[in-house]
C-alpha cells in the first residue's frame, strides 16, 4: 500500500478544539448540536475555520485553517467560536471545555446520527458509549516525510508534559477520580488509540496500515487514533494526547509548545543528529504518571532512567525553547505556559472550586463556563490569592 504524505509548509499550525454544549443555568450537557449545525455549516462554508458535529450531540468541534503562526490559527478558532455563539447565545446554550464533564452521565447522551459513529458504537459497545471526553488536536507541518517518525518518537517523550499541562478531567460522572486526566486512560480503551507503535520509516507505516485495513480493523488512516500520529492528508504530525483546554489562551500556549518542540527536533535532524526516543515501557509509565498526578508527576526523561519532577523539566524546556518561540512569532502564547504552572492547570482549578463549594460539581461546571468566556483569574482559583466563592453565571 502506498500512502502519499501531502506537501505542507514546515512548522505551519492547525488546531482542532472539541467543545461541550451546556445549559447556562445548571451547567449540564445539552444535546442540541443537530439544531445549530445546519446554520453553522452554511455560515462557515467559505471561511478558513470550520464547525463540525462530533460523536455526541452535546459537542461541536471548531477547526482552524492552516496558520503560518500559532496566532493565525488561534484567530481562526476565535472566529469559529464567535460563529458558534451566534447560534448558541439566543438559545441559552453555553460553551465549555475540559477533558470530561464534572457530573454528566453517558446514558443521558445521544450519539450523532452518522454512519461512522454508529459503526464505532456498534463495535466498541460500553466503552464507546462512555467516550464522554473532549480534547484538542494540534497539527504541525512537516516538509519531509522521512522526518515524520523520528519526530513522532522524540515527541512521545513529551506526552507527559503536554498531558500534565492540559489535564482537565479530575471528575467522572459525578465522582472525583483521583486522576488529573481520567480522559487519557479512558480514551486508550478504544482500538487503535494510545501510544504510537515504534515504527521507523514511512514504509513500515504503510505496511501497518495495509495490515490493519486488510484485517478489517480500520477503514483508512483516519481511524488510527494514536496520541501522536501522522496525518498524511495534511502533511502534518498531529498531537492528540491533550485533554480539552478550558481557555483559549491555554490552548494557544500548548499549541506554541508543540510547534516549538517539532521545529527544534526538525532542526536537529537537519544537523544530522539522531533524535532520542525513550523505551516504550518508559513512555507508557510516563503517560500513566501524568494522568494520575498531573503537574506533580515525576517523569522519566532519559534512556538511562533519569527521573525529574515534570514541573522542573517543563521550566527547563521553556527556557531552552524560548528563543525559538520568539523566532516562530509565538512568544506571547509561549509565555502563557509558565502562567499555567503558576496558577494551576484546569484539573487543579476544578478541584479547588469543588472543595470551596462543599463538593457541589454544578459549581465546577459553572466555573468552566465562566473560564471559557473570560479566562481564569488568579484570585478565582488556585493562583496567588485565596479562592473566592464562585460567582453566578
Amino acid at each position: 500500500m502506498t500512502v502519499p504524505f501531502a506537501p505542507s509548509a514546515r512548522s505551519s499550525v492547525g488546531i482542532e478544539w472539541e467543545l461541550m454544549l451546556a445549559d447556562g443555568q445548571t451547567g449540564d450537557l445539552v444535546g442540541r448540536a443537530p439544531e445549530i449545525m445546519p446554520a453553522l455549516e452554511e455560515a462557515t462554508a467559505l471561511e478558513r475555520h470550520t464547525v463540525t458535529a462530533e460523536l455526541l450531540t452535546n459537542t461541536v468541534e471548531v477547526t482552524s485553517g492552516v496558520g503560518d503562526t500559532v496566532a493565525a490559527a488561534v484567530d481562526d478558532i476565535s472566529d469559529a467560536i464567535d460563529a458558534v455563539r451566534t447560534q448558541t447565545d439566543p438559545l441559552g446554550i453555553e460553551l465549555m471545555c475540559a477533558g470530561s464533564h464534572p457530573f454528566a452521565r453517558w446514558y443521558d447522551q445521544q450519539v450523532t446520527d452518522k454512519t461512522r459513529y454508529e459503526k464505532l458504537i456498534e463495535r466498541t459497545q460500553w466503552w464507546g458509549r462512555n467516550m464522554m471526553i473532549w480534547g484538542i488536536h494540534v497539527h504541525v507541518g512537516i516538509e519531509d516525510v522521512n522526518k515524520v517518525f523520528p519526530i513522532i518518537h522524540a515527541l512521545t517523550g513529551y506526552i507527559p508534559h503536554l498531558q500534565a499541562l492540559s489535564a482537565s478531567s479530575p471528575f467522572w460522572a459525578g465522582e472525583r477520580t483521583g486522576y488529573a486526566s481520567n480522559r487519557a486512560l479512558v480514551f486508550q480503551q478504544l482500538p487503535t488509540t494510545g501510544l504510537p507503535w515504534q515504527l521507523s520509516t514511512w514504509a513500515e507505516y504503510e505496511a501497518y496500515l495495509d495490515d490493519m485495513e486488510r484485517t478489517g480493523v480500520i477503514a483508512d488512516s483516519t481511524e488510527v487514533r494514536w496520541d501522536i500520529r501522522p496525518a498524511p492528508r495534511w502533511g502534518t504530525i498531529e498531537i492528540r494526547a491533550c485533554d480539552g483546554m478550558s481557555t483559549l489562551p491555554e490552548l494557544a500556549a500548548v499549541a506554541s509548545l508543540v510547534q516549538t518542540l517539532v521545529e527544534s527536533f526538525s532542526r536537529e535532524l537537519d544537523e544530522g543528529r539522531e533524535l532520542v526516543a525513550l523505551q516504550p515501557w518508559y513512555t507508557r509509565e510516563n503517560k500513566w504518571r501524568a494522568a494520575r498526578y498531573g503537574l506533580d508527576a515525576d517523569v522519566i526523561v532519559g534512556r538511562d532512567g533519569t527521573q525529574v519532577p515534570v514541573r522542573e523539566h517543563l521550566r527547563e524546556t521553556f527556557e531552552r525553547l524560548e528563543p525559538l518561540a520568539a523566532e516562530l512569532k509565538c512568544a506571547k502564547e509561549f509565555a502563557e505556559l509558565s502562567a499555567i504552572l503558576d496558577r494551576g492547570a484546569s484539573y487543579q482549578r476544578q478541584v479547588a472550586v469543588a472543595e470551596a463549594a462543599d463538593g457541589d460539581l454544578r459549581e465546577v461546571a459553572r466555573s468552566l463556563i465562566r473560564e471559557f468566556r473570560n479566562g481564569p483569574t488568579l484570585r478565582e482559583h488556585v493562583g496567588l490569592g485565596r479562592l473566592e466563592a464562585p460567582r453566578p453565571i
